[in-house]
């Protein structure tokens, strides 16, 4: 299977698509269509995941912003629409604050547990293991995805509905998560890292989108910050019994609540 680095396609004002940790581009794949019908999709694979650039020296805070920024600068976007899903709403806010963005929708962002919340610690390690998982199961990618209940194991962490999402997709995403080089490198970067955002400057149209029924970063304890510090006048989107993919779970109500904020931005 082949990863790459990005995907560009559309027409219209751009749009920049930034995945969570442990994936790809691809997990944009259900949206896209109806996203490039209204922009110029740009698509990242960030650094150190599976068809991603290398990462280069130490990893620090502004490892993933700056290379989203160069990706932007080659793209020839000095600003950019935004949407990210949990890392990648993390790094979409970030990128807002710096001033790349002209609307944000952050699907489930990381970093919103609260100053005394420690079970981010339990998810990072967590994320550790379903890696291990993955790396051992991608030897029977095809014979796991071949029955329902397969699919619905590779599905659990991310998805309440998962029987229209293509198996190629699936397969891609599971050998994506085996793939992600840098996964152990970042996850203890992680742990030590402070989570902070300089929300005052963000000055743009902002959607934070959350699933009910998120198992991964829970609904609402994980986004306490954002709801009580940086963010509690955002336009707040919470759908009912969808999981932490909602590009995923119900990808036309996802890609409706992207371009709609879009077209008001």
């Amino acid at each position: 299977m082949t990863f790459t680095p990005a995907h560009r396609g559309g027409r219209g004002s751009p749009l920049v698509c930034l995945h969570g940790f442990l994936d790809t581009w691809r997990v944009w794949g259900l949206v896209l269509p109806r996203l490039e019908r209204h922009h110029e999709v740009l698509a990242l694979t960030l650094p150190g995941h599976a068809g991603g650039p290398p990462i280069e020296g130490e990893i620090n805070d502004a490892l993933l912003p700056d290379a989203v920024e160069h990706a932007m600068d080659v793209a020839g976007f000095e600003r950019a629409h935004l949407v990210g899903s949990s890392l990648g709403g993390y790094l979409a806010l970030q990128l807002a604050a710096r001033g790349r963005a002209d609307s944000v929708v952050a699907i489930a962002p990381a970093g919103g547990w609260s100053r005394d919340d420690r079970s981010y610690r339990d998810l990072l390690e967590n994320q550790r293991e379903l890696q291990r998982q993955a790396k051992a199961a991608a030897p029977r990618v095809d014979s796991i995805l071949a029955t329902r209940d397969g699919r619905r194991r590779a599905t659990r962490l991310l998805t309440r509905n998962f029987e229209h999402i293509p198996v190629d997709l699936l397969a891609h995403q599971l050998l994506g998560v085996a793939r992600c080089d840098a996964a152990d490198a970042m996850i203890e970067y992680a742990l030590r890292a402070q989570w902070t955002l300089e929300a005052d400057a963000i000055g743009c149209p902002v959607r934070v989108v959350w699933g009910s029924a998120d198992e991964l970063l829970p609904w609402p304890r994980a986004a306490a910050r954002y709801r009580d510090e940086w963010l509690p006048d955002a336009d707040w989107v919470l759908l009912d019994d969808v999981g932490h993919y909602p590009q995923l779970d119900v990808p036309l109500e996802a890609a409706e609540l992207i371009t709609g904020l879009h077209s008001r931005a």
